[in-house]
């Protein structure tokens, strides 16, 4: 299927921004939401004139769905979700209600915007439906595994879900479960330098894997392979072990 019009919730930085930079170098016209709009609002890629940026909080129903139909009005072939929302163990060790926007953001708001999407979808009988979770997401739950893991592990079970529900309908889902990637956030969440991350792949060249796996329009893609393997080698490990790890 050609992509034409493709929408990116969480598009204003990151894997989101670099996805929206590929598929407007493709000539698609391309939606970029993010709570903060005006974080694109001087880059070059707002030159184009098939790009644009929206207020979308993805957390709220009615907006997603809101967004997302106005765009979806001219035909959506193509819904990429990755916003997402972590919270280490020490803030939510401070503050327990610090769990909710996790929650709120990597399972409640994927719904959001897969529902809104593929009700557009379906009228058009087309359509293609991708997430972004974490290889996080592929750890087997274990007393006193973290929320974030948790959330991680029920977006891939989300898409799961819609997978099976959509197929009748001709409308693909692909989730996406990246290791750790050289992002701004990433930087961020580890005192400006994510370099210790075990596996540590340019923001790029993730961004490069993304497009491919989308454009063959794969069920599920797990990268790099050497931390899918770490995960696997991690599930097994006695529980005692699995419990040392740091949230």
């Amino acid at each position: 299927m050609t992509v034409r019009r493709v929408m990116i919730i969480g598009g204003t930085s990151g894997i989101g921004l670099g996805l929206a930079r590929h598929y407007a170098q493709q000539g698609a016209r391309v939606a970029i939401c993010g709570r903060h709009p005006d974080k694109v609002a001087g880059l070059p890629l707002m030159r184009d004139g098939r790009v644009t940026a929206h207020a979308c909080d993805i957390a709220d129903r009615a907006g997603v769905a809101a967004v997302i139909g106005d765009f979806a009005a001219g035909g959506l072939d193509l819904l990429i979700v990755s916003a997402g929302h972590y919270t280490d163990a020490a803030a939510i060790a401070r503050d327990p209600a610090a769990t909710l926007p996790v929650l709120r953001v990597n399972v409640g708001g994927l719904e959001h915007a897969f529902s809104a999407a593929a009700e557009a979808m379906i009228a058009r009988g087309q359509g293609h439906l991708v997430a972004v979770a974490s290889i996080a997401g592929l750890q087997r739950d274990y007393p006193g595994g973290s929320v974030y893991s948790a959330s991680k592990r029920a977006a891939i079970a989300i898409c799961d879900a819609y997978r099976k529900a959509l197929a009748p309908f001709s409308i693909a889902v692909t989730v996406i479960v990246p290791g750790y990637v050289d992002t701004a956030r990433l930087r961020e969440l580890n005192g400006g330098d994510a370099g210790g991350k075990p596996f540590l792949m340019p923001e790029d060249e993730a961004v490069r894997r993304m497009a491919a796996a989308i454009a063959r329009r794969d069920e599920r893609y797990v990268f790099p392979w050497q931390m899918r393997a770490l995960v696997s080698l991690f599930n097994v490990l006695p529980l005692a072990l699995r419990r040392l790890r740091k949230k």
